[in-house]
Formats: C-alpha cells, structure tokens, sequence
C-alpha cells in the first residue's frame, strides 16, 4: 500500500498530462507532492527525508518549469533525484556502521558483510544509471515519450532490477524445510 500511496503524485501528473499538457502536469504533481507529504506529517507525525527532498526538488524545478514555461526542468528532476539516490547509497558504505541497503534489510535478510557491499553498490549505480537513462529519454524522445517513462519506465526498470536482485539473493535465503 505504501508503495502505491508513493506512487499517487506520479500517476496524477501522467493523467493530467494526457489530458492537458506539460504545465498542468507539473501544477497537478507540485499539489499531489504537497498532499503527500501533508498525509504523511499528520498520519505518522514524521516526515521520511527523501520525502523531503522530493518535496524540495518538485517545488524548486516544478516551479522553474510553470514561472519560466520551460519542461526541462521538470524533466531534469528525475536525474537529480536518483542521482542524489545513488550518491546517498555510495556514500553510505563509507560513513556509517552500515550500507544503506543493509539498514533498510537486515531485519529480513541475514548477509555476509561484503555482499552487503555489493548489494548496496549495485543499488547506488543503478541508481545513477537510471538518471543518466532519463537524460538519453529527455534529450532524444518527445515528452509525450519522456512522460511514458517516468511513469512506467522508471517502475519497470526497478522491478527488473529487484528481480535480478533476488535471484542473486537466492543462496542467502535460509531452506525453511530445514
């Protein structure tokens, strides 16, 4: 469910944008993103970080695209979020007891140190892949193109990956017939 409640802000814009355009997307996704966060700080009195940021970038990009009527900067937005993903999960193996993907885990999930390691450098560079993907989208497709994969793209990408993820993953998982 959280997932999908994640998801919202993102597939209003798609919506608006088919029925309207760019602009109206961008307005439709700054107020969705707004909700979010809203929901969030009243339902839990806690706001995640990269809910935040996320916050954050759609104001300031989102809001360079309506007051400038430019759609890069919307556009540029999904590059510098993962970007900041990756960076963060890179990062995290040199500050800190533990790779990020090892704290968000670990509770499910019992893995020798360093394919930890690996697991959270494989999350940081498919990470920084995708926003370098979304710039090769932006830069070589229409919007309508561009609009298609942030949308649906992007979430293939990501369960594709999870996917490739857990049958690395298999051979840690313990035999429950055991």
């Amino acid at each position: 469910m959280k997932q999908l409640f994640e998801f919202f802000p993102i597939l209003l814009f798609f919506i608006a944008f088919k029925i309207y355009d760019i602009y109206v997307a961008t307005a439709v996704v700054i107020a969705a993103t707004i909700i979010q966060v809203a929901y969030a700080w009243f339902k839990h009195r806690k706001v995640e970080t990269m809910q935040w940021i996320t916050l954050g970038l759609i104001l300031v990009m989102g809001g360079a695209t309506l007051y400038l009527q430019d759609e890069q900067f919307i556009k540029w937005k999904l590059s510098i979020i993962e970007w900041l993903f990756g960076t963060a999960f890179l990062g995290s193996q040199f500050i800190g007891k533990k790779p990020f993907i090892e704290k968000m885990l670990s509770g499910n999930l019992t893995l020798p140190a360093l394919v930890w390691r690996r697991l959270n450098t494989l999350w940081g560079c498919f990470f920084i892949s995708v926003g370098f993907i979304n710039l090769y989208v932006m830069y070589n497709y229409n919007t309508n193109d561009w609009v298609t994969f942030k949308t649906f793209g992007v979430p293939v990408l990501m369960v594709v990956f999870i996917l490739l993820q857990m049958v690395f993953l298999y051979k840690y998982i313990p035999d429950t017939e055991e």
